[in-house]
């Protein structure tokens, strides 16, 4: 357990640190037989960085009660 929560305070703290991150997708724009256009597509996950904190506050809170057991 004490393992788990160390793993969720790091995670924790990378979430705050970073707040998101792009990625790109490839879409079909036309298909007309042999010929085929596609477009990159840009995309972006983004989070508040009171999650990563919240998530922190989790694992800080294992980490006390695994060290009480």
């Amino acid at each position: 357990m004490k393992t788990a929560a160390i793993i969720i305070l790091i995670v924790g703290l990378l979430m705050t640190l970073y707040t998101g991150f792009g990625f790109v997708t490839k879409e079909k724009v036309l298909d007309m037989g042999d010929v085929e256009m596609t477009m990159d597509k840009h995309h972006t996950a983004a989070w508040s960085p009171l999650v990563g904190l919240g998530i922190m506050v989790v694992g800080g809170a294992l980490l006390v009660v695994a060290k009480k057991k």
